[in-house]
């Protein structure tokens, strides 16, 4: 059974910085592309970024030259750093992993953590 748990939300000033993590457990996470998606109230979930298996990452347009991904697969963690964050970046952010079997597609899901820019 795969266990995603996220940490490092809170609340921050603009212009702040945040680092989440999301721990894995119960799988090979080195198998797996790891993903952060956040959901805003009254919107729908979506993607924030992505990282794959090899370590190719990608970032929406909204927080590109502000957020980073990453990963330790001998942490079984992966990160999302926030660096000048916006009122606008004010969601709940969930942790993915994905992997692909022939055409099926395998996700799990955390619980997420809140990030909340305010001052």
């Amino acid at each position: 059974q795969v266990q995603l748990v996220e940490s490092g939300g809170g609340l921050v000033q603009p212009g702040g910085s945040l680092r989440l993590s999301c721990a894995a457990s119960g799988t090979i996470f080195g198998l797996y592309d790891m993903g952060w998606y956040r959901q805003a109230p009254g919107k729908q979930r979506e993607l924030v970024a992505t990282i794959t298996s090899t370590g190719n990452t990608r970032l929406d347009n909204s927080v590109k030259g502000r957020f980073a991904i990453s990963r330790d697969n001998a942490k079984n963690t992966a990160y999302l750093q926030m660096n000048s964050l916006q009122r606008d970046d004010t969601a709940v952010y969930y942790c993915n992993a994905r992997r692909w079997g022939g055409h099926v597609r395998e996700d799990h899901w955390g619980q997420g953590t809140q990030v909340t820019v305010s001052s």
